[in-house]
This record gives structure tokens, sequence and C-alpha cells, in this order.
């Protein structure tokens, strides 16, 4: 594929991309601006409301609006090939329906925000993959083979803060029960609260916002985690919703060479060596310090989630 042809799948793409996350936020909210989700319900009409844990409600998230994803991949003539193992890139493959060649990979993203105003993502791993971009170790495709990176990233507030199970409360609905049924009072050892209707239960989230944007134009400089080998997002939510990273205005070609060297490129500093952890020491030992001055730096920081 000429790179003609590549920008113009990707340019539209992106455009289609950015349509279908406008619409999502009417699909999973209440009019007043609520999840439309409370909770689980059985064959007993018992529902069971879920913690505002972050694993908890983006695995639900992922879930309520995968239909949507579905119908938006067929109206757009792609098709979507899930990762098969948990832990592979990319969550969804979308690979297009009269040339197979062309292929886009759609992370989903989610979390809350933070003072209002900050939130973060993991951006995938920076070694295997990443690194040995034929090989097909921990991806659906090997990575040189997409067109393009993308994430789908979702950022909510959380109602009640508390990741405790135990705050979890159950319901019963009087606009779900029949005449001749007479509402539960307790499941086990727990009370029942009985309420008049759905929106009476109190959703663990609410106010969402949904955006698309290319991995490298929303990537850091820093790891999304301590512990494992995964690129860190930016913080600022009007950054990350306008794609304003801090390679955004230096490009995805050095993007792609900071992290395939992050942490094993060394410099000497005070006399030292160093591994090279930011983009301007990276920039440095390159010789390009020409370029310190695109780079797009935030002094926000906090912790990341998925």
């Amino acid at each position: 594929m000429n790179l003609k042809d590549k920008n113009k799948y990707k340019s539209d793409f992106k455009k289609e991309l950015d349509k279908f996350a406008d619409k999502l936020k009417k699909y999973v909210s209440t009019d007043n601006g609520d999840w439309t989700v409370k909770g689980f319900i059985d064959v007993y009409k018992n529902i069971y409301t879920i913690s505002s844990d972050t694993k908890i409600v983006s695995k639900i998230l992922e879930i309520h609006i995968f239909p949507q994803i579905l119908q938006f991949a067929d109206s757009i003539d792609y098709k979507i090939i899930l990762a098969e193992k948990q832990n592979w890139y990319p969550d969804l493959t979308f690979v297009k329906k009269d040339n197979e060649e062309v292929k886009f990979a759609l992370d989903i993203k989610t979390t809350f925000r933070r003072n209002g105003k900050t939130a973060g993502f993991t951006l995938g791993s920076h070694g295997g993959y990443f690194k040995e971009r034929d090989k097909d170790k921990n991806i659906q495709f090997p990575y040189n083979q997409y067109t393009g990176h993308y994430c789908l990233g979702v950022i909510y507030t959380r109602t009640d803060v508390s990741d405790d199970l135990a705050e979890t409360e159950i319901y019963q609905v009087q606009e779900l029960q029949e005449e001749y049924e007479t509402p539960n009072k307790k499941v086990g050892e727990r009370s029942v609260t009985t309420v008049k209707n759905l929106k009476s239960i109190t959703s663990v989230i609410k106010d969402f916002d949904f955006f698309a944007a290319e991995k490298w134009k929303i990537a850091s400089d820093k790891q999304g985690s301590g512990n494992t080998a995964n690129i860190g997002s930016i913080f600022d939510i009007e950054d990350l919703k306008n794609e304003n990273g801090i390679f955004s205005k230096l490009g995805e070609e050095w993007f792609d060479e900071y992290w395939i060297n992050y942490g094993s490129a060394t410099m000497v500093k005070d006399g030292k060596p160093a591994k090279i952890t930011t983009l301007k020491d990276f920039l440095e030992f390159k010789g390009r310090t020409d370029l310190w001055d695109r780079i797009v730096s935030k002094t926000t920081s906090n912790k990341k989630t998925k």
C-alpha cells in the first residue's frame, strides 16, 4: 500500500470513528447523564448494583457498547476480529471487507475523571510485538500489518468512590413486579430495598465523554505502570480529546523510535551512564536538540488505569 492510499484510509476511518464516538454518550446515558446500566437482575427480579471498581466498570461498559461497535463496523464496510486471548493487542481489529490489507487496531480505554480535568490510560506494550513488528506474539496480526492504531476513549465521573463490594445494594423495582407478586424482603442475610422505578437506583458512574484518538498522538514519554512495559498516555482531558500529546508535533516516527528504545538507549549525564527515559534526552541523544521546541509539554501527572 502506498503512502497516499494509507493516509486516505486512515483519514476516512478516523472521520467515521469520530462520528461514532460522538453518538455513544447518548446511547449509554439517561437524560440527566447517569449510566443507563443499574446492575444485574436475576430470575427473581432482584437487582444487584455494581461496584465502582474500575475493572468491573470497564468490562461492563465494553459489553454495553459492543453491539454498537458491531453495527458501526458493518456500516463502514469493515468486519471485526476479536483478540484471541485476553491479554493480546488490540481489543478489536477492523478489517476492510473489500481489501483485507487494510486493518486498524482499536483498543477501548476507560477511566474516571480526577479533579474534574485529568485522566489517563495505558496504551499497550512498548516491548515484544511493538519492537518486533513482523512477529505475531501476543498480538492478533503483526504490528506492521496495521494501517493505523487507535483508541476509543471513555471518561466518566464516579458517583460513589467506594470500591468495596460490600457497599453494593439489592433492589426490587415496583414497575417490574406483576400485581400478584410480593417483593422480596431479603436475599440470604441481605436486605432488599424496594423502589418505584429503575431510575430511582443510583448509577455508579455518570457524565461520559467519548473520543477517538490515534494512539501515538495521545502518548506521553512515561510508562503507564511501574512494573510492566506499557506506554502511558497524557493526562489532561482536553488534550486527550484533541490528540495533543507530547509527540503530536513531532510525528509518529519519533514516537515509534523513542518507545522502541525506551530504557535501553543510554547517554552520559554528569559523567555517568544513564538510561534514556525522557523525550528531551532522547532527542539530545539523537543530535536533534533543534526539535526540542516541538515537544508538547504538560506538567499534570496522575495515576493511570486500564
